[in-house]
């Protein structure tokens, strides 16, 4: 079926303008800013007076958790919950059970999303000490990069040896995505905080424990590597203001070197674990006011260049066990867009710069094709929000762990969602099969 979305708002690369757009074939057909387009017969129309229309979201960063931890998260669930809060194409990271470290399981990966992912979708492959001619044979047409554990411990995937490294970034013709934490720093902080709280100490020593330091000191090394070899590095989660003295903000079509912010350190503090516990304990560390507002103004100047999430749910059950044993993540897939609007009502952000960085710049980043973009001939992949007060509404939270810390339910401003044309969700219900594609990159 087309549709004509009448009378809206268009908010894309920076403007925003009055217009209809016309959906047809997947594709968005015409942006009509004469406001006299006529609908064909087999058209629905749909009128959004007083709403905005946005490309639909793409987080580059989340946990899914399928294979092998589908007791957390699968991507039926999670991808529901995304296009309920207007996301309409994610990354997915490698940490699974068995890690995406192979061309193969990468590829039954992807046909665990096909017909059962309501949003678009693409897999990372992880690095490890030993895989490295594999990454050199990818299909960067399919496969969005190289996620690499750097320093920070999560099994088979540390990549610690430094000769390997060096090959890595010298070798591998992909983008590098780089989880950033020092794991000698890691542990001597965490031999601290055991010698001072004993077996229980409250989850406020997380900053403690993943510290400043150790992101830097990584984050650091990725980035000398990265300019040795020329390297394309993209640093997730940046999540200190020290940080940001080793990234530039020339314009992003020139950079070798991109950098994310995720929406658990823009919107929390270290005062949130008073309220939050384990519940905002994610690694990297949520950290200090000085710092959220660093990262904050650092996305305003240019500096970081992307707003993912870090989807990474745990059951409540595992969150409520003490510091030492509670795993860190946190989901919020379905809470980021409607999180970001919030800030910018608040003040911090425009919704012009909401879209660049959760759409433009994300498909700029990754060379995503035809999507990310309000543009004749792009893949229809659009969100319609209502950022009126009044019209605000409550959503039920649809994470399969059925909590975040954001709330157990969504207050969203997203009224309708298209992924590839089809009209997914209607403002209360996601109202078709999973429609989602794989994403394709290359300029």
């Amino acid at each position: 079926m087309d549709f004509l979305l009448r009378n809206a708002t268009v908010v894309n690369e920076m403007e925003s303008f009055r217009a209809n757009v016309l959906i047809s074939n997947g594709l968005i057909d015409k942006i009509d800013k004469s406001l006299t387009i006529s609908p064909t017969s087999d058209c629905k129309e749909i009128d959004l007076s007083g709403a905005v229309v946005m490309p639909g979201v793409i987080d580059t960063h989340v946990h899914f958790r399928e294979p092998g931890l589908t007791h957390k998260a699968d991507i039926f669930s999670e991808s529901k919950a995304a296009v309920i809060g207007g996301v309409t194409s994610y990354v997915d990271m490698p940490n699974t059970v068995p890690q995406t470290t192979t061309r193969k399981l990468h590829e039954e990966k992807c046909q665990l999303a096909k017909n059962r992912s309501f949003a678009n979708y693409a897999f990372y492959i992880g690095a490890t000490n030993n895989n490295i001619d594999e990454l050199k044979e990818i299909d960067k047409t399919v496969v969005p990069g190289v996620k690499l554990f750097m320093g920070s411990s999560t099994g088979n995937m540390l990549v610690d040896n430094n000769s390997m490294l060096d090959r890595l970034f010298s070798e591998v013709d992909a983008l590098i995505a780089v989880h950033a934490e020092d794991e000698e720093t890691i542990k001597n902080n965490l031999k601290y905080v055991k010698e001072r709280f004993a077996d229980n100490p409250p989850t406020l020593v997380h900053p403690i424990v993943r510290s400043e330091e150790a992101c830097f000191l990584t984050s650091k090394k990725a980035v000398e590597l990265a300019k040795k070899h020329n390297a394309r590095l993209h640093l997730l989660h940046v999540s200190t203001e020290k940080e940001l003295s080793l990234l530039s903000n020339e314009s992003l079509e020139n950079k070798r070197i991109t950098a994310e912010a995720c929406i658990s350190h823009l919107y929390f503090d270290e005062r949130s674990y008073k309220e939050k516990s384990n519940f905002i304990k994610c690694n990297p560390s949520i950290k200090t006011e000085r710092d959220k507002f660093a990262l904050r103004k650092a996305l305003c100047d240019g500096v970081l260049d992307v707003v993912s999430t870090d989807h990474a749910p745990h059951t409540i059950e595992e969150k409520n066990k003490r510091y030492y044993n509670a795993p860190s993540g946190i989901p919020s897939i379905q809470h980021s867009l409607s999180m970001m609007i919030q800030l910018s009502k608040d003040g911090f952000f425009t919704i012009e710069q909401i879209v660049n960085w959760m759409c433009h710049n994300q498909a700029r980043c990754f060379n995503i094709k035809n999507r990310g973009f309000i543009r004749e001939g792009y893949c229809a992949d659009i969100v319609c929000v209502d950022m009126c007060e009044q019209h605000l509404k409550t959503v039920d939270n649809y994470y399969k762990c059925k909590w975040s810390p954001f709330g157990q339910s969504t207050v969203s401003y997203v009224l309708h969602t298209f992924v590839n044309g089809n009209h997914v969700y209607d403002g209360d219900n996601v109202i078709t099969a999973p429609l989602g594609e794989p994403i394709v990159f290359g300029k």
